[in-house]
């Protein structure tokens, strides 16, 4: 992502001495390295501390990775099962001997090795009935060991087999590097941040860094290395998005909502049954703010299960209809669509608002007589699924477009939203109920206005999470029946994973057949929904447990997200260690939204991994969202949280969003100071920083674009 003052480093990487065009063509194809400057970002992931040797009689713990000098005594090839061989050598130092294995690319090493030679090599060591061995040992002439200048920490890089097997590995990679690097000097390496930056952060030098992080004499090197460019990587990506959001919002002129009128007043004293929270009446002000700005809004707002969005939602479309626009809801799903056309009906029951529903089912005459009443502006609010940004939908007058879970739908898919009114562009709201760590919000929705409903409604109780393994199953049975006696639901979930679509689905059934046996017919009823079912049968299923016509309701996570019954309160979710934190807690919100106590029971088996383990004490700890999202990313990293795949979050060269929150504080605050106080990058101290995103433009990718 750097820009380089150099001609040399826009080199093409065949031209560099020891490349030649049929090992860049490997570069190419497997390391993404087509200019010299590419080699010189292609940053190494681990280091070997070349002060610390063993002697193989001191050798005694299998599995850690270790460095030793020694003569490599002769080697031989053997052949194995399918014809396949195996190179293996016998390695001595002053204390012993060991054996050297390689089960890969045998015919460079045979030809490349060299009997009776010191070598320094470093690997894994195991240990089999007293006998020690390395697979796969990196192998290194003494006599030409880089370090022997006085690097103490030898870089490693990322290889493959086919970079391996054309000499391009990780020790072949450090001496092009290291030539290269012999041609270039401090003018190569332009500073593009400002002296005021470089010296308030106490920064190294670009030169410096690059030179360092491949080649660092000690260990302040290398932390003055990975400081310096992993500030400037993240400080770049924050000063674009910020940039990014002030053009847009003087560019792009939203409908403006200038008054609360009748519609929002009538509902807000004689519909709303409830006192709003103070955490929804500060961000109905902000949305309010928003609007009737004359910029277009583009807001996300979180919150956690069961804190109110959709009221906010609900009441942010009737200040759009007081200003005589009409209003939108798109969510993912049938089911869900049809939760919110159902609520937002019984909510505005009595008033005068029309709103209709669209989904790929609405179809023949009556898809049409809506389409035409939309496009007429006799339909104030429409809600359904992605059908709503397919061409022949037309709005008279869109002013606000809400998206629910919006992480579901793809760019292309939210862009449509924006097309759907010709004269002015709709404000943009979208919901989530799945948290964003903070340091993950910064990176994917960096340009946005961000707006947290951080409490849950009066009166609404704690679900008590418990952890049960298959030894408490009688308890759980007696702990169900007191549950449904008292006249509440209960949801069983089983696991439905892709790759064991077919072992899921049957222990789906064997787990409905062996709750028959506990709750029979006809004293109790149950329900059975998961994906591969038909939508009009699973609507049914669903429909029922909804009508409270069905106690228990056996499904897969397809109930994730969307259902609302307010009388189920319990909530079991079998082989929990099959589910991600933030799998779990979308599920632990389907219940505990009426008044009664719930419960949310995690079954596992006992033998559980680490990770598992930490997963469900997480669950049992806390209900809060945003710590469950925080401690999703920890256990998992940033590119597995739900929706980050498609923002470019894995892009990021040496960043990890994980351990270095204190440098990704530090650059995102610097950022919005500098945009606060020169938002065009005029001043002379900020000419680097301008000049710098120009050139880059085309790079640093706009993660933070939603629609």
């Amino acid at each position: 992502m750097a820009f380089f003052n150099s001609s040399t480093l826009d080199s093409p990487i065949e031209y560099l001495k020891g490349v030649g065009p049929i090992k860049a063509e490997i570069l190419k194809e497997e390391a993404k390295i087509f200019k010299f400057k590419d080699l010189i970002e292609d940053f190494p992931f681990r280091y070997v501390d070349k002060t610390n040797f063993y002697l193989i009689k001191d050798i005694t713990q299998d599995g850690i990775t270790i460095q030793l000098k020694g003569t490599l005594v002769s080697f031989e090839k053997i052949k194995g099962k399918n014809n396949r061989h195996r190179l293996v050598g016998l390695f001595k130092d002053s204390s012993g001997f060991m054996e050297l294995v390689w089960f890969q690319s045998v015919k460079f090493l045979e030809k490349s090795l060299k009997p009776h030679h010191e070598y320094t090599i470093y690997g894994r060591i195991s240990i089999y009935d007293g006998k020690k061995s390395m697979v796969h040992p990196e192998m290194e002439l003494t006599s030409e060991r880089l370090d022997k200048k006085g690097n103490a920490f030898q870089p490693v890089y990322h290889s493959t087999d086919k970079l391996n097997a054309r000499g391009l590995d990780s020790k072949n990679r450090r001496k092009l590097i290291q030539r290269l690097f012999e041609k270039l000097g401090k003018q190569d390496f332009p500073e593009n941040l400002p002296e005021y930056i470089t010296k308030k952060m106490r920064l190294a030098s670009r030169h410096d860094a690059y030179k360092w992080i491949h080649f660092p004499e000690n260990i302040e090197q290398k932390q003055w290395a990975t400081q310096r460019l992993k500030f400037e990587e993240f400080f770049f990506l924050q000063l674009k998005l910020l940039t990014t959001k002030i053009v847009r919002k003087s560019k792009l002129k939203g409908a403006v909502f200038q008054h609360i009128g009748q519609k929002f007043n009538e509902f807000y004293h004689n519909k709303l049954n409830f006192e709003l929270t103070g955490a929804q009446k500060r961000v109905l002000k902000e949305i309010r703010h928003n609007t009737g700005s004359g910029i277009q809004m583009n807001r996300l707002l979180q919150g956690d299960v069961g804190s109110g969005k959709t009221i906010v939602g609900l009441m942010s479309m009737l200040i759009a209809l007081d200003n005589g626009f009409q209003a939108c809801l798109m969510a993912p799903t049938e089911i869900l669509a049809q939760q919110h056309f159902r609520s937002i009906t019984d909510s505005l029951e009595g008033m005068n608002i029309k709103v209709a529903f669209l989904s790929g089912t609405v179809k023949g005459k009556k898809r049409q007589s809506l389409l035409d009443d939309l496009k007429d502006g006799k339909i104030d609010i429409l809600i359904g699924t992605h059908a709503l940004i397919e061409d022949p939908v037309v709005f008279k007058n869109l002013g606000l477009a809400i998206t629910d879970e919006q992480h579901r739908f793809g760019v292309a898919q939210r862009s449509k939203l924006w097309q759907k009114n010709k004269n002015v562009v709709p404000h943009i709201l979208v919901m989530t109920a799945t948290p964003i760590p903070r340091t993950l919000a910064m990176t994917v929705y960096g340009d946005l206005d961000v707006s947290v409903i951080d409490e849950l409604p009066p009166g609404r109780k704690e679900i008590q999470t418990l952890h049960k393994r298959e030894k408490d199953r009688s308890r759980v049975i007696e702990f169900m029946h007191k549950q449904i006696a008292r006249g509440r639901q209960i949801y069983v979930v089983f696991p439905l994973i892709e790759e064991s679509a077919k072992l899921d689905l049957k222990n789906l059934n064997d787990g409905y057949e062996r709750l028959l046996h506990y709750f029979p017919r006809p004293d109790f009823q149950m329900s059975i929904v998961h994906g591969r079912m038909k939508s009009k049968d699973k609507d049914l299923e669903m429909q029922r447990f909804v009508e409270g016509k069905t106690q228990i309701m056996v499904a897969t996570t397809v109930i994730e997200v969307g259902v609302n019954v307010p009388n189920a309160s319990v909530m079991i979710i079998e082989n929990t260690e099959r589910f991600g934190l933030s799998q779990l807690h979308q599920l632990r919100g389907r219940v505990g939204r009426g008044g009664e106590q719930s419960f949310c029971l995690l079954m596992s088996s006992d033998k559980l991994s680490k990770d598992a383990k930490e997963r469900i004490q997480t669950m049992v700890r806390t209900t809060n969202g945003f710590e469950i999202a925080e401690a999703d990313m920890n256990l998992r990293g940033p590119g597995n949280m739900q929706g980050t795949q498609q923002s470019g979050v894995l892009d990021f060269k040496l960043i990890n969003l994980v351990q270095d929150t204190g440098i990704i504080e530090t650059a995102r605050n610097l950022a919005q100071k500098i945009i606060d106080t020169d938002p065009n990058l005029e001043h002379p101290s900020n000419i680097r920083l301008k000049r710098y995103l120009e050139r880059m433009k085309h790079k640093i990718k706009d993660w933070g674009r939603i629609s």
